[in-house]
């Protein structure tokens, strides 16, 4: 078993300027751990494939497309691949995101 925390793991340089820790890094999915400070956001992008958004704490703006909402802690967000996207804390307190870049399962899940 592996365990790790966005705390003790080196931060990693992104072209947003925004702190961000790779907690998971092995085909075929990625997991971020984003700390957005008030103020900062993701510039508007695309992703070639599906990303999901996991609210840990705070209430970031979202935008997905044209559509744009203040989303809530606990709250995920889909967005499909090749479709603008983009993140920005508009409040005065922390936003912490899991930002996970995951393809659709080919196969079930197996219960054991």
């Amino acid at each position: 078993m592996k365990i790790k925390s966005y705390r003790n793991q080196e931060n990693v340089t992104n072209p947003h300027g925004i702190q961000s820790t790779k907690l998971y890094d092995k085909d075929p999915a990625v997991i971020m751990h984003l700390l957005l400070k008030a103020g900062e956001g993701l510039k508007p992008h695309i992703t070639p494939v599906d990303v999901a958004f996991y609210v840990l704490e705070g209430n970031p703006t979202i935008m997905v497309g044209d559509e744009k909402v203040v989303v809530n802690q606990d709250d995920i967000i889909e967005s499909p691949e090749d479709i603008v996207h983009s993140i920005y804390n508009e409040s005065e307190k922390d936003v912490r995101v899991l930002v996970m870049k995951l393809p659709k399962p080919i196969s079930k899940t197996r219960i054991l």
